[in-house]
């Protein structure tokens, strides 16, 4: 009788999802370790967002099928959290976050597509994406000696490539 009269709370908004990709091998067993090397994109509103290198300065991030990157195995698809910004009020939000990721500032281990994915998540769900994603990066100082050359570097501010290609001293 009880059942009958407690009522399931509707949960209000739309689900935004990290989409997170193996991009080695290795990850079958890195995984169960906390470890590997991954790739994120969100999802929300049936699209799948993701953040990636170029030598251009314009928008590194992508519009893409959910789940459906490169090929790439899909480790988890997790729900962040909700979000309630209209569909409309969302992709306005996307492309102007996406002017805060040029492609020419990637990078591996400073701003990858998974720090994207934490950024997009927190500011539409206020909730971060799970540790475990992007560990590896946040411990480059185990691997950085490794990495080919350039890859450690932090990649410039947006306001100082964008001053310097004005001849115009960096804003502070």
């Amino acid at each position: 009788m009880l059942c009958g009269m407690i009522q399931k709370k509707k949960k209000a908004g739309t689900p935004v999802y990290i989409n997170v990709y193996d991009l080695m091998p290795i990850n079958r067993y890195a995984y169960w370790f906390g470890l590997g090397f991954y790739h994120s994109g969100v999802q929300v509103y049936g699209v799948e967002y993701a953040f990636g290198g170029s030598d251009s300065s314009k928008p590194g991030v992508v519009k893409l099928e959910p789940r459906h990157f490169q090929g790439l195995h899909v480790r988890k698809s997790i729900l962040i959290g909700r979000t309630e910004m209209s569909e409309k009020d969302c992709q306005e939000f996307i492309k102007k976050l996406a002017k805060e990721y040029p492609g020419n500032g990637y990078n591996i281990i400073y701003r990858n597509c998974n720090h994207f994915a934490n950024d997009t998540c927190r500011r539409l769900t206020k909730k971060s994406i799970p540790g475990w994603v992007n560990r590896l990066a946040r411990l480059n100082f185990i691997y950085s000696c490794l990495l080919p050359d350039g890859w450690n570097e932090i990649p410039p501010r947006p306001a100082v490539v964008a001053a310097k290609h004005n001849n115009k001293p960096p804003a502070p």
